[in-house]
C-alpha cells in the first residue's frame, strides 16, 4: 500500500504514469532525475495550483468533501466515507465517483479505495475552511466542546438564539464560519449585540480580539435540511436564454462575415495607400488608428480590432518606410487571400482571432503608468486570451443551436467550469469584450452561434488532438475542406461578374464581386458602400493612367452592365479621355510639353501654377526646378490631366503597384494552451519521460542499496578510488561470466556522474562493452570512467 505520493507513482504503471505527466506537464519541465523529485515537484504549491485551477465547481466540492471526511488519526479517508458525506446531500454517486476519478487522474488525491490520501500541498493550496465548515470545537475552546458533546443541549441553545443571533449563526454556516466583530461586543458584558450572546453560550469562539470562529458542529446542525457539505452544484447553472431560429442566426452572422471581409480589405488597402508608422516604444499610435478608422469608416475599437485580427493572419506586416522608419502596410500574402472566396477569407480571419494571444480590447486603455496602449503593441499580449475566448465559445457551443444567452450567463457557465481561475483576476470587461469580438467577426449572429462558427470551433479542437508523432514523415494526405467553409460559402451569395450602371453614374453590384470584377472596380470607380461604387473624373483619369483607353473603358462598361450605360457615363469618359495626355511631364528638373500652344500658355500664365516657376523653352517646351512628381501633383491639383513620359518621349502608362510587407507565413492550426500550464507532449516524448524517470528511479535506489556508494565526484563511500575501481571491475568480470545484466557507474564526457543498466558483451582494451537491452544499443565505456557496478539483484 502506498504511504507516500513517491511509492504510488512508483507503482503505477507506464501507461498510466503518462497520463498524469500528459495532465500535469509542467511536472517535467525540466524532466526531474527520478520519481521521487517527481513526487516533491507534484506536491509543490504553484504546479498544485496549477492542477487545481483547471478543475470544475463539483470537482471541488468533492476534493472539500475528501478533506472534511479524513480521520484525525491517520488523515486518510475512504471512498466509502466520501460517498456517505455527500450522499447526506443528495447528489448522484457516480457523479461523486466520477470527480474522485479526475481528481485520482491529477494525483491530488491517491491510494486505495480504503485509505485514500490528500497530496501535501492541497491544503496549503485550499481554503483552510473545506466547505465552509470551521474547525472541530475541540481544537477551538474547551466549553465550546462541552456544549457541542450534548447533542440535545446544543440544539437547545441554538433554538434560543434571538432572531438577530440566529441570523448570525445561518450566515457563517452558510460558509466562511469567521467573522470580524468591534472589540467592545467581546470584551465589554454590558454591550448587548447577537455575537456578544452567542459567544457567552458558546455557539461562537473567539478566535481573535475582533474575530470569531463557528465550530464545525453548530455548522452541521445548522445544514441538516442541505447536507453537511452544504448546497453542492453536480451541474452547471441552466442557462435561461431566448431562442432564435438558426436560419436566421446564419443569416446574420453570414452578413456580418461578409461586412468583416470587406472591412478588413478597405483596412489593408487604406494602408498601402498610406502606411501606418511604428512608434518608437512600439505599435501604431492613437493618432494613426483614428486616421485609418476615420478613413475607412469604422469605430476606433473596431478598426484596433480588425488591425490586430489581419495582423495575426499573416496579411499586414511591417517594413521599412522610404524614411528608413518601420510601417504597418499589406504583407505579401494579401493579394492571394483577396482572390480567394469569401468563406476561405472569413475563416482565415477566425482562425486568427481563436488563436492570437492579444486582446484588441485593450487599445486604447491606460497602463500602469498611465500611458495609452497602442495598437500590435507587446503591452497588449495575455497568454490567457486564446484560452478565453476558447471557453466562451466552448459554452456557446454546448448550449442547444439557436440559444442567445446573455455575457452575462456564459460568464455564471465559466465561473462553475473554473472558479478558481475565474476567481483570481478576472473582470466581466474582458469577457464582455469577447463576446462583442465574436459578434463583430460574424461567429455569433442574433446572439447566438452559428452553425458554422460551430463547425470552425471543432476543426480547431480537432487539429489540436493531431498527434505529431503519428505522421512524422508527412505522408498524411491533406485534410478534407473546411466544413465551415462550404456552410458559409452556402449562406453568402453567389459571387457576381455584373454591374448596374445607373443614370446618376452610381454603379451597383448585386452581391459579392468576382475578384476580377473587384479589382476593375477599384480602378475605374470609387467604392461609397460595401456594394456601390461611383464613376467620377478623378476615377476614369486614374484607369487611363494605369493603361486604359477610352475604347477600353466603354468596352468594359458595356461588358459588365447589365443595364444600358448612360450616355453621360460616355461623354464622361470621352471628355476626360480627351484632355488625357495633353499635357506631358518627364524629368529634366521637370519639363512640361505639349502639342497645343495655347494650352502651354494656358498653364504659364495660370497663378495657381506660380510656385513651380514655369518657364518656356520652347513654343511647346515648359521647365521647372521641382521634380516630376510634384509637377504632375500640382498640374493635376489645378485641374489638367498630364501623363508622364520617359526620356524617349513615351507615355508611361502603368497600374499603380502597392507597397507590400515581406510575406508572414502563417501555419496551421495550432493547440490553444492553458496559460496555467505548461505545453502539450506528444506521444513519443511522454514515453521517453516515461523511460528516463524510470531509469532515474533505478539508478537511485541501486545507488542507495548497493554496498559501494558513488559519490557525486566519483569517488565510493567507505572505500578509497582505487579499491571502489577494483571491486567495480571484479563485479563487471563476474557479470560477464553470468551474462547478467550489472548497474554501471561512471563519468561522462562532461563530468557528470551517470549510471546505466547493461548487460556486459565483452572488456578488454581499457573498454568495456555492454548492452541496453531497454534501448537496444551497444555502449562503449572507458574503464579508467567507472567508478561503481552493482549487479541488478542487489539494487532490487
Amino acid at each position: 500500500m502506498a504511504a507516500t505520493l513517491a511509492d504510488h507513482l512508483r507503482s503505477l504503471p507506464d501507461q498510466e504514469l503518462a497520463a498524469l505527466i500528459a495532465l500535469r506537464s509542467d511536472l517535467v519541465m525540466p524532466v526531474p532525475g527520478d520519481i521521487s523529485a517527481l513526487a516533491v515537484r507534484a506536491q509543490s504549491r504553484l504546479s498544485v495550483a496549477r492542477a487545481l485551477d483547471g478543475l470544475d465547481r463539483f470537482t471541488l466540492e468533492v476534493l472539500d468533501a475528501v478533506r472534511v471526511s479524513r480521520a484525525p488519526d491517520t488523515a486518510t479517508t475512504s471512498v466509502e466515507a466520501v460517498l456517505l458525506l455527500t450522499g447526506e446531500g443528495g447528489v448522484d454517486q457516480s457523479r461523486v465517483r466520477e470527480a474522485l476519478g479526475r481528481l485520482r487522474a491529477l494525483s491530488v488525491i491517491y491510494g486505495s479505495d480504503a485509505s485514500l490520501h490528500v497530496a501535501a500541498g492541497v491544503d496549503e493550496m485550499c481554503s483552510p475552511y473545506p466547505s465552509g465548515l470551521g474547525r472541530p470545537a475541540a481544537d477551538l475552546d474547551a466549553d465550546a466542546a462541552a456544549l457541542v458533546a450534548d447533542a440535545a443541549g446544543l440544539r437547545r441553545t441554538v433554538l434560543a438564539a434571538p432572531p438577530a443571533a440566529r441570523a448570525v449563526l445561518d450566515r457563517l454556516a452558510a460558509g466562511p464560519p469567521i467573522g470580524t466583530v468591534s472589540r467592545s461586543a467581546l470584551t465589554d458584558p454590558a454591550a448587548d449585540s447577537p455575537v456578544g450572546w452567542l459567544v457567552a453560550h458558546h455557539l461562537l469562539v473567539p478566535t481573535a480580539d475582533d474575530a470569531v470562529e463557528l465550530p464545525r458542529e453548530v455548522s452541521l446542525l445548522l445544514r441538516r435540511d442541505v447536507g453537511p457539505l452544504g448546497a453542492m452544484q453536480p451541474e452547471p447553472p441552466t442557462v435561461e436564454a431566448p431562442v432564435r431560429e438558426i436560419s436566421a442566426v446564419d443569416r446574420a452572422g453570414a452578413g456580418q462575415a461578409m461586412e468583416v471581409v470587406r472591412q478588413t480589405e478597405a483596412l489593408a488597402e487604406a494602408l498601402a495607400a498610406e502606411p501606418a508608422p511604428i512608434l518608437r516604444s512600439g505599435g501604431v499610435g492613437v493618432r494613426e488608428l483614428r486616421r485609418l478608422a476615420r478613413a475607412v469608416g469604422l469605430t476606433e475599437p473596431i478598426a484596433a480590432l480588425l488591425l490586430e485580427v489581419a495582423h495575426a493572419a499573416g496579411l499586414l506586416g511591417e517594413s521599412g518606410g522610404e524614411t528608413g522608419d518601420v510601417v504597418v502596410l499589406p504583407a505579401a500574402g494579401y493579394d492571394t487571400w483577396r482572390i480567394t472566396s469569401l468563406g476561405q477569407r472569413w475563416a482565415r480571419l477566425a482562425r486568427a482571432w481563436l488563436l492570437m494571444s492579444r486582446l484588441p480590447s485593450l487599445v486604447g486603455q491606460r497602463d500602469d503608468r498611465d500611458r495609452l496602449l497602442p495598437a500590435l503593441s507587446a503591452d497588449i499580449e495575455r497568454v490567457g486570451a486564446p484560452g478565453q475566448r476558447r471557453a466562451i465559445l466552448g459554452v456557446l457551443a454546448d448550449l442547444p443551436p439557436g440559444t442567445a444567452p446573455t455575457a452575462e450567463d456564459v460568464r455564471t457557465v465559466l465561473v462553475w467550469q473554473a472558479p478558481r481561475r475565474m476567481g483570481r483576476g478576472a473582470t466581466s470587461a474582458g469577457y464582455d469584450a469577447a463576446v462583442t469580438e465574436a459578434a463583430t467577426l460574424g461567429l455569433t449572429g442574433l446572439g447566438a452561434l452559428t452553425s458554422y462558427a460551430r463547425s470552425l470551433v471543432a476543426e480547431v479542437a480537432a487539429a489540436e488532438q493531431i498527434d505529431p508523432d503519428s505522421d512524422p514523415l508527412g505522408l498524411t494526405p491533406e485534410p478534407p475542406a473546411s466544413a465551415a467553409v462550404e456552410a458559409l460559402d452556402a449562406l453568402l451569395p453567389a459571387p457576381v461578374d455584373h454591374v448596374l450602371v445607373q443614370a446618376d453614374l452610381t454603379v451597383v453590384v448585386p452581391g459579392p464581386p468576382e475578384p476580377a470584377l473587384a479589382g476593375e472596380l477599384a480602378l475605374v470607380a470609387d467604392a461609397e458602400s460595401a456594394s456601390v461604387y461611383r464613376v467620377t473624373a478623378d476615377s476614369v483619369r486614374r484607369a487611363l493612367d494605369s493603361g486604359y483607353v477610352a475604347a477600353d473603358l466603354h468596352a468594359l462598361f458595356a461588358r459588365r452592365s447589365r443595364t444600358p450605360v448612360p450616355q453621360a457615363l460616355a461623354y464622361l469618359i470621352d471628355d476626360v479621355s480627351r484632355r488625357h495626355g495633353g499635357l506631358r511631364v518627364g524629368s529634366a528638373g521637370a519639363y512640361l510639353r505639349g502639342d497645343d500652344e495655347a494650352l502651354l500658355a494656358e498653364v504659364l500664365a495660370d497663378r495657381r501654377l506660380s510656385m513651380l516657376s514655369l518657364r518656356r523653352l520652347a513654343p511647346t517646351v515648359l521647365i521647372t526646378p521641382y521634380a516630376p512628381g510634384r509637377l504632375l501633383a500640382a498640374l493635376r491639383e489645378a485641374g489638367y490631366s498630364p501623363v508622364p513620359e520617359d526620356a524617349t518621349g513615351t507615355a508611361v502608362l502603368t497600374q499603380p503597384r502597392s507597397p507590400r510587407a515581406s510575406a508572414r507565413p502563417v501555419g496551421p492550426p495550432r493547440r490553444v494552451e492553458d496559460p496555467m500550464t505548461a505545453p502539450r507532449l506528444t506521444t513519443a516524448r511522454l514515453a521517453g519521460i516515461v523511460e528516463q524517470l524510470r531509469r532515474g528511479d533505478a539508478a537511485t535506489r541501486a545507488a542507495r542499496r548497493a554496498p559501494v556508494t558513488v559519490r557525486a565526484n566519483g569517488g565510493t563511500a567507505g572505500l578509497s578510488g582505487a579499491q571502489a575501481h577494483t571491486q567495480a571491475m571484479a563485479v563487471l568480470q563476474q557479470a560477464l561470466r553470468d551474462k547478467a545484466r550489472v548497474w554501471v557507474g561512471y563519468v561522462d564526457a562532461h563530468g557528470a556522474t551517470n549510471s546505466r543498466l547493461v548487460r556486459p558483451v565483452s572488456m578488454g582494451a581499457g573498454y568495456l562493452r555492454a548492452e541496453d537491452e531497454r534501448t537496444e544499443m551497444l555502449h562503449t565505456f572507458a574503464l579508467h570512467r567507472i567508478t561503481a557496478a552493482v549487479p541488478e539483484e542487489t539494487s532490487t
